[in-house]
């Protein structure tokens, strides 16, 4: 019965460690507009960040970016520069940069900073006309944030 509780507490531990190595919406680095290192701790998987960028609820990156190599999204936006060849543009920490906070990179930007917790004025708590109560969690976890760079970084000339 020992054993069972140490390898159940063992297992716990385990599980609780890579939420651990991720970054916090306030502890992120930005140097020159850039993130160095990984928000989550792990790669991200491309057919996530379609995902991320194609789905209302999450990035929705195609309301307002067209993307050539996904021509079955429906009525992409064309308010900001086409995300083909992005690659060739930006380092992979630059664009985890631009997508976890544009305004750094981009003063003025329209884009919203998806993993950003604070600095800004809180939105309303459904339709009761007072702010929410309590942290607010970013508009996207650390990982999609890999997950959308990882697509990104496929998206070369």
């Amino acid at each position: 019965m020992k054993w069972q509780l140490c390898l159940a507490a063992t297992i716990a531990i385990a599980s609780a460690t890579p939420a651990s190595s991720e970054t916090a919406p306030s502890s992120v680095a930005f140097e020159e507009g850039a993130i160095a290192t990984s928000l989550s701790g792990k790669p991200g998987d491309t057919a996530s960040g379609i995902k991320v960028m194609t789905t209302n609820a999450l990035g929705n990156c195609v309301a307002c970016h067209t993307i050539a190599a996904l021509p079955e999204v429906q009525f992409p936006g064309d308010i900001a520069p086409p995300l083909d060849g992005v690659a060739d543009r930006y380092s992979e920490a630059q664009l985890r940069g631009i997508v976890a906070n544009a305004k750094k990179t981009f003063e003025g930007s329209f884009m919203p900073a998806f993993y950003k917790t604070d600095g800004f004025i809180r939105p309303g708590d459904g339709f009761t006309g007072k702010a929410a109560k309590g942290e607010l969690a970013p508009i996207l976890t650390a990982q999609q944030i890999e997950d959308v760079v990882a697509y990104l970084m496929t998206l070369k000339e």
